[in-house]
């Protein structure tokens, strides 16, 4: 495995949408989610790059190689009355898990949320995944007992967006 000190952690760059998709693909193959997975690279490259972007991205890089990334957005409490990031994805490479990778990616995710004026990151990790939330409680998160994750996509979106 590669040193972690000889690792580039920095911003993705528009050619390296195929890259993120890919590291997606592999979280949904992890999750057994690789069929709820609609996007492209090129969903990637017209949202995430450009002056109205809907996300950034971390990645690492490892003699030229893309081994990890870190998708995230901003986000805004209400509560807080403070703008904030939501860490969307996050993952590491089977060849590079155990080397802090992670945590890195995350310090720098950190690092840039407070370097932009944000105070605090969100993210949901899956019900079942115990090692997740595990290393997310160790970086000092804290499970949100008190709240609820609801989405709306699919038909249902669809519906209430046209309900008059």
């Amino acid at each position: 495995m590669t040193n972690p000190h000889t690792i580039e952690i920095r911003l993705a760059e528009r050619d390296e949408a195929p890259a993120l998709h890919a590291m997606i693909c592999e979280i949904g193959k992890a999750t057994g989610c690789a069929d709820k997975i609609a996007s492209t690279p090129e969903d990637l490259a017209r949202d995430g790059f450009g002056k109205d972007r809907a996300f950034d991205a971390l990645i690492a890089i490892a003699d030229d190689t893309p081994v990890a990334m870190c998708l995230f957005f901003p986000s805004y409490s209400t509560f807080r009355g403070r703008p904030g990031l939501y860490i969307q994805d996050l993952y590491v490479a089977p060849s590079h898990r155990g080397g802090g990778f992670a945590k890195r990616l995350v310090a720098a995710v950190a690092k840039h949320a407070r370097a932009n004026g944000k105070s605090y990151i969100r993210l949901s990790v899956d019900a079942d995944n115990m090692i997740g939330q595990r290393f997310y409680e160790k970086l000092g998160m804290r499970h949100a007992e008190d709240e609820k994750i609801y989405v709306l996509d699919g038909a249902a979106f669809e519906a209430l967006s046209s309900a008059d």
